[in-house]
């Protein structure tokens, strides 16, 4: 939370300093000029990604499989919508960086491998990424090996059962 925080102000005061220097380069018209324009391109680069998106979505939809990856692109177009509107040419330029599919894949993969995909295990306990237990138990995370009963090579805590260990006979009264 506290690298979030620090990026939301590093982020404008960027900005700010950007643009004092290109002040000294440049007139402030066409310092106005030129926020402005790329607010206004982004804007259109935006809506055209995200109609592609939407396209792509509904594609996958149709196709039965689960749009993981569209529904990324389109919260990234999203983000990539607000750095444009904000004024400014360091967020401009972290917005087109969202924006053009050719820097937003590998910031997907990104997002998707480091953020997305390890909140889900810890929240799912495996279920959302199929990382899921079927024989024994997880390693137990103190000593590093696993619990016993958890190796199927394992014979020093392996117990055999005979064969009729499962077998449960009842007594039906019904049958009188």
């Amino acid at each position: 939370m506290k690298r979030l925080l620090a990026a939301l102000l590093l982020v404008p005061l960027l900005d700010m300093l950007f643009l004092v220097f290109l002040s000294t380069q440049f007139s402030w018209e066409v310092l106005v000029a030129l926020v402005v324009l790329t607010a206004l391109l982004g804007t259109l680069f935006v809506r055209a990604e995200g109609r592609h998106t939407m396209r792509r979505i509904q594609q996958a939809l149709a196709e039965g499989r689960p749009p993981t990856d569209e529904l990324v692109d389109g919260g990234l177009l999203l983000v990539a919508g607000a750095f444009l509107l904000t004024p400014g040419l360091v967020t401009d330029a972290i917005g087109l960086l969202f924006v053009v599919p050719v820097t937003r894949a590998p910031i997907r993969w990104a997002l998707k491998k480091y953020v997305i995909t390890p909140k889900l295990d810890e929240r799912t306990g495996g279920f959302a990424t199929g990382q899921v237990y079927t024989f024994g138990f997880p390693d137990d995370g103190n000593t590093g090996q696993n619990t016993p009963g958890a190796n199927a090579n394992d014979t020093e805590n392996t117990y055999d059962l005979s064969e009729d260990a499962y077998d449960v006979e009842f007594d039906d009264e019904d049958e009188k």
